[in-house]
């Protein structure tokens, strides 16, 4: 990462600060409050040990002095403890902040544009990244303004007793965050690097684990054990040469504070020797100066040396910023929304005139397309995949930007509110999503309180009844995270249930019986079969053996539409469909 880019993604980084300014001026604030306490405490040990060796005044004189530092070491403990909590605040209204951008920005991206990446690549991003950013905002940024504040409050209390002393410290003070810097370029590649490897290996890992079934079948399962060991081997690698530039760091700041301690005790000893006469203004060097600059010396270093600590957070953040900035800023085509509503109709009218359906990211998926769906049709398409069949139901359901026109009831799809608009679909996809606890909680998902002969029918319609008894309560029985508990067929079952459960206006289809078996496959098909005579009805399909009496079949091929009709009629032309039925054939 070259030196322009780090600078663009700090001043992004502090820009997000806005988001929590109260409390990062309240963390400040107690910084500075703590910085006036090791003065104070110094000050007062100071002139405890000049009192109680220079002067020989009893200890018992010297009650007060001792409570007051007591004091002052109660108090400035509790002010760092509420500047750490202040601290953890501040992060945790920023990461929230943050999140809520990133997700606000997938629900505008659209599932298009989401399934784009592996789902692991989205969970470090959502999750890890911006977690990592925390001590960036908690540490980092209030200790900036303290690297400042309190070494110049510590050089202002010696300098009136010693200037050779606060000029020792002010000289080598620079030194610091030179060197940390020089190494901190270094750390911020070798973190951004090491997120890109985080992204990489969590997506792998997630694939080839909700694949594992299909690996275990073609013998694939060690060769892909092999492949995430040498992946994760690569990662450790990576975090590894991070933790080694953030002990190098530690390790410059380390040898520079001590030196300059050093050259402070140094002079002050030669001085109590009468070798050096000058810094204490033509009196004799006193001892109350020698301590209280020898006990501010590493308070001195110590913001500094804390700034340091927390440099690898500035590393870790601009690496973690790099991937959020660009997925935020990244140009992304949205649909138009309007606030148009539809008649109350029973059913929908689709045209399409040059219709050219567009990714997210502005490119071309499929068109121009021209077709006309008459209101309570039934229409499968079909073809090869990526064709730009599922593309079409994206962009009917209002997830992807297109041009031209798309006509629902004469009314363009664009002028529609889209929620509004996704109320009268029902869409049943391939990989079934169940995402609630039980099964009556996917049942319901979209609401409402359907009556038990409803909800009866609608479960014999899909072959729900037929393996419900199996489960422990019924309808109310968890099926774990992901549906785990239940097969891909049950899982199916349960979502066209879903879908036919509420009254559509139009119902889309997209591979439904892909992945089942032959049982499972047969109860969806026939309920979705019956279920697509009521409202108007498109279906992506490979499986030719159920659109036989169909409406209409439109064969997709490269983005474009390049046959059109019934299956009779198709089936006799020398054309795509009728290679597609040669192919099938030969399969069976």
């Amino acid at each position: 990462m070259n030196k322009t880019r780090q600078q663009e993604l700090t001043r992004w980084l502090k820009a997000q600060s806005a988001l929590s300014r109260r409390w990062l001026m309240l963390s400040r604030l107690l910084g500075l409050i703590s910085g006036l306490l090791i003065v104070a405490q110094a000050w007062i040990l100071a002139h405890l040990l000049n009192h109680l060796i220079m002067e020989g005044i009893p200890r018992e004189a010297m009650l007060l002095p001792f409570a007051l530092l007591v004091l002052v070491f109660i108090l400035r403990a509790w002010v760092v403890w509420i500047r750490e909590k202040v601290g953890y605040h501040a992060g945790l209204k920023i990461r929230y902040a943050i999140r809520r951008q990133v997700l606000d920005r997938l629900q505008q991206a659209g599932p298009a544009w989401i399934q784009g990446k592996p789902a692991g690549s989205w969970a470090t991003l959502i999750l890890e990244q911006i977690d990592d950013m925390h001590d960036y905002y908690a540490r980092y940024l209030p200790q900036m303004a303290l690297a400042a504040m309190v070494p110049l409050l510590i050089v202002i209390t010696i300098f009136p007793s010693n200037w050779v002393a606060a000029l020792i410290l002010l000289g080598t003070a620079p030194l610091i965050p030179m060197f940390m810097a020089m190494v901190g370029m270094g750390a911020a590649d070798a973190n951004r690097r090491n997120f890109l490897a985080l992204g990489r290996l969590s997506g792998q890992f997630l694939d080839r684990l909700r694949g594992m079934e299909t690996l275990r079948l073609f013998h694939r399962g060690a060769a892909e054990q092999e492949n995430i060991r040498l992946a994760s081997q690569d990662f450790r690698k990576r975090t590894m040469e991070v933790l080694r530039l953030a002990f190098l760091s530690s390790g410059v700041l380390e040898f520079f504070t001590s030196l300059s301690i050093a050259l402070v005790a140094v002079y002050f000893g030669f001085s109590y020797l009468g070798e050096l006469n000058f810094g204490h203004y033509g009196t004799d060097v006193t001892l109350f100066a020698g301590f209280l600059a020898l006990i501010l010396a590493p308070e001195f270093f110590q913001p500094l040396r804390d700034l340091g600590t927390f440099y690898h957070a500035k590393a870790q953040a601009i690496g973690a910023a790099d991937s959020l900035k660009t997925f935020l800023e990244t140009p992304i085509q949205q649909p138009q929304r309007g606030s148009a509503t539809l008649n109350n109709s029973d059913a929908l009218e689709i045209t399409a005139r040059d219709l050219v359906i567009l990714s997210p990211d502005g490119k071309t998926l499929a068109g121009p397309l021209n077709f006309v769906v008459l209101a309570g049709k039934r229409v499968a398409l079909v073809g090869q995949s990526g064709a730009g069949k599922s593309s079409l139901l994206n962009v009917l359901s209002g997830f992807l930007p297109y041009q031209g026109e798309l006509l629902i009831n004469g009314v363009e799809l664009r002028e529609l509110e889209p929620d509004r608009w996704r109320e009268q679909l029902s869409w049943v996809g391939q990989n079934p999503q169940l995402p609630g606890a039980t099964l009556r909680e996917n049942l319901l998902l979209a609401g409402g309180h359907p009556g038990d002969e409803q909800l009866q029918a609608v479960l014999d319609k899909a072959g729900v009844s037929e393996f419900l008894p199996l489960l422990d309560n019924g309808l109310d029985s968890a099926i774990g995270d992901n549906a785990s508990r239940l097969s891909v067929g049950q899982a199916q079952r349960v979502a066209v249930a879903r879908a036919l459960l509420y009254r559509c206006r139009l119902l889309l289809l997209d591979e439904p019986g892909a992945s089942l078996d032959a049982n499972s496959e047969r109860h969806v098909m026939q309920a979705l079969t019956e279920a697509s005579r009521q409202q108007t009805t498109l279906m992506v399909t490979h499986q030719l053996d159920y659109i036989t009496d169909w409406d209409d079949v439109w064969v997709m091929r490269n983005g474009m539409l390049v046959e059109q009709g019934d299956v009779a009629t198709l089936s006799q032309a020398n054309g795509p469909f009728a290679a597609l039925l040669a192919h099938r054939q030969e399969e069976i």
